[in-house]
């Protein structure tokens, strides 16, 4: 008989309509609000219902069509559940908050299943863990953590029915099956650690099991934060099939990957677990830098899942802290080709960092944030280090970021004055260049200056707004044009008479007129605003003055 006409049949049955008949009876007892009767008497008969299933499955290992009668069920429960035509979707209704107590039974009866299934085991699973995934991510996401325990509970339950399935098989299938045991092991990871509260004395008992699950896996923790390639372990188990739909279900598989090391890093227990020592892993992270890019990149995840505990981000960054800190081995050898492909995941791992440095509840994680930012940038390539601190600059929006960004800018100057006096003492200039390392010392310096004093837009900044970024770009104009001259250098054209007429006309001048005004209008009001104005511009002023005087002595020489 083919699959067309056994579905057909159980269409057609009587069993699809008791099926229908009990599934009806949950949804009007859960519309009325009586969600104890439904449980104890509606959600209690589909729980006999298809234990029902199983047993007929299980009394006759030869018949096709109990094992088939046994999956269609569960398909249909899955079909009634998340049709729009009715108040209880699982994925989007508005009782949502309910939902978590529905679909364990369910869930529960589907684990058994799945140990029930005889032939063609991988192709069952395959089809059964985007359903089952799909269901836990839009209960776990929007229902409270008090009706989320069991779910979880019968989601490491289903994991584990999946392991027995893959130790009946053999050769490629098993593999295959493994990797998708992988996939739906993250998955789960990840919702669980983003809708449990995190304890600091314990960690949720479903961690402990997905950890013991994803050791089975042949997921090492070493291998979950460098080269686990979420696409391409789908694609060995999907192939071809419905893209889109596979990456919808495991969305956030990278978070989980991520998330167990994490778990890890916080618990022993779940180390031990999962049979991983984390003092030999950091130390392999710490001394071999392409593994750390890895690392940084897939660790970001966890600092941009939004749902997730800011504690459990706090960890993060202390296993960020732990690998990029002083100390560690890091090759400037600006011939490595492979650098390039890292670009955009350090760049984005950046922008994570910087996000909680902004938005962080607890000034000590803001602080240990700082630190990761300046050891991962000081993981990039000298010649490209600036263009990153660049690209930071122009994709923040804060005033207070863009100045720490220019400070950290003018640090990287200072150091390369400091290294190459060092380094060259006493030593002739040559082609007026003072200095070996010239990745700071560069006319893209004025370029950056100019982003912030003359903005895209046009006009002069912002203020009071733009205050702390406007005061940064002049310390860092004030420093350049110091030093060079100084240095009697013109690296970064600072001191070219046109640069220089194009600073004092269309940089200081327009500013010293905003300012002017702005300090005027708030001298003559006496409100708290006011003052503030005044005090923020303050600093601001007198850097903006000196700049000016120092451009206009330096236009008079040239002439």
């Amino acid at each position: 008989m083919s699959v067309e006409s056994e579905t057909g049949s159980f269409r057609d049955s009587e069993t699809r309509n008791n099926l229908r008949r009990i599934l009806e009876s949950c949804s009007k007892l859960a519309e009325a609000g009586d969600f104890h009767e439904s449980e104890n008497t509606a959600v209690s008969e589909l729980v006999e219902f298809l234990d029902s299933l199983l047993d007929a499955a299980m009394s006759d290992l030869d018949s096709e069509n109990a094992e088939n009668d046994a999956f269609e069920a569960i398909s249909e429960i899955h079909r009634y559940i998340c049709s729009p035509s009715i108040d209880q979707t699982l994925g989007y209704s508005s009782k949502i908050i309910k939902a978590a107590s529905y679909i364990v039974p369910p869930l529960s009866g589907l684990s058994k299943v799945l140990l029930s299934i005889q032939r063609r085991q991988f192709e069952q699973v395959k089809v059964a863990v985007p359903i089952i995934l799909n269901i836990l991510k839009a209960v776990s996401l929007e229902s409270e953590e008090a009706e989320l325990e069991d779910v979880f509970d019968t989601a490491v339950e289903i994991a584990n029915s999946i392991y027995e399935v893959c130790n009946k098989l053999e050769r490629d299938t098993k593999e295959k099956l493994r990797a998708l045991l992988g996939l739906y092991v993250m998955q789960c990871m990840a919702l669980v650690s983003a809708s449990i509260s995190y304890k600091a004395s314990s960690c949720p008992s479903s961690v402990l099991q997905l950890s013991q699950i994803s050791s089975y896996c042949g997921l090492s923790y070493l291998s979950l934060v460098t080269t686990y390639d979420v696409e391409i372990v789908a694609e060995s188990v999907f192939g071809g099939e419905d893209k889109d739909h596979c990456t919808g279900c495991f969305s956030h598989v990278k978070h989980g990957a991520a998330l167990s090391v994490v778990w890890g890093h916080v618990s022993k227990e779940v180390a031990q677990t999962a049979k991983e020592d984390l003092i030999a892993i950091r130390d392999e992270l710490r001394n071999n830098q392409t593994k750390r890019w890895q690392a940084i990149g897939t660790l970001k995840h966890v600092l941009y899942f939004v749902n997730l505990p800011w504690e459990l981000k706090k960890h993060a960054i202390d296993f960020l802290l732990s690998i990029t800190d002083e100390g560690v081995s890091r090759n400037y050898n600006e011939e490595r080709s492979e650098w390039s492909s890292y670009v955009p995941s350090l760049f984005s791992a950046l922008q994570a960092v910087k996000m909680v440095i902004m938005y962080a509840p607890e000034p000590e994680l803001r602080k240990k944030s700082f630190t990761v930012l300046k050891g991962v940038l000081a993981d990039i390539p000298n010649s490209q280090r600036f263009d990153i601190m660049k690209a930071l600059i122009t994709n923040t929006d804060s005033s207070s970021m863009i100045a720490i960004f220019i400070d950290l800018v003018r640090k990287e100057m200072h150091t390369a004055i400091c290294s190459s006096r060092s380094i060259v003492k006493d030593a002739p200039q040559i082609d007026n260049k003072a200095f070996p390392d010239t990745s700071f010392w560069n006319p893209g310096i004025l370029e950056l200056v100019e982003l912030v004093l003359r903005p895209p837009q046009g006009g002069p900044p912002s203020l009071p707004e733009q205050s702390d970024a406007v005061l940064s770009a002049l310390n860092l104009y004030r420093f350049v044009l110091m030093t060079e001259s100084a240095e009697k250098t013109n690296i970064t054209g600072v001191l070219s008479r046109n640069n220089l007429l194009k600073a004092y006309n269309e940089w200081l001048l327009p500013l010293r007129t905003l300012v002017t005004g702005i300090m005027a209008e708030s001298h003559s009001d006496y409100d708290e605003f006011a003052v503030d104005t005044v005090c923020t511009l303050n600093p601001l002023e007198l850097v903006l003055y000196r700049c000016i005087e120092l451009v206009d002595e330096k236009l008079k020489q040239s002439t």
